[in-house]
């Protein structure tokens, strides 16, 4: 299977972590969406699509990316966010965005991840020291997952 990960990793790292267990596992060439011509994403078998969560959101240059393609054809996509509270809700906006544009979703993930953002800096930010080792063997987990599906 030949897989890409496109993600974006902006303060802490936390996403890029996530990223690279995954990776690992899938044998994956990572990249930034700015790195990524919209026409290579064609070339895997999967395609997944990692975020920070920014006010419950992902990073709006990967919106931006996925609202710029053409029908996916049913290419076979997965995602995964890191955010303060590790909720999975997060992830449904944009799946549903994918969804819209013809990718299959056969997996998500979302783990905690150190946040520092906004109100939350004044109290010395939440989930400090995440994604930690548990977080990224369930990363790992997932990819495995992954794999299996094909």
């Amino acid at each position: 299977m030949k897989a890409l990960i496109v993600y974006n990793s902006i303060a802490q790292g936390n996403t890029e972590k996530v990223a690279r267990v995954i990776a690992e596992v899938l044998e994956a060439r990572l990249v930034k969406p700015s790195e990524c011509a919209l026409e290579t994403l064609r070339e895997f078998d999967v395609v997944g699509f990692g975020s920070g969560i920014y006010f419950e959101k992902y990073h709006r240059g990967l919106r931006d990316m996925v609202q710029r393609l053409s029908d996916a054809e049913g290419r076979k996509t997965f995602v995964f966010s890191t955010s303060g509270c590790g909720d999975p809700r997060y992830n449904k906006p944009f799946v549903k965005l994918l969804s819209e544009k013809g990718f299959s979703v056969v997996g998500t993930f979302t783990c905690k991840g150190f946040d520092n953002y906004g109100f939350v800096k004044h109290i010395g930010g939440v989930s400090k020291g995440r994604p930690d080792k548990n977080d990224l063997e369930r990363a790992r987990s997932f990819a495995t997952s992954l794999k299996k599906k094909g």
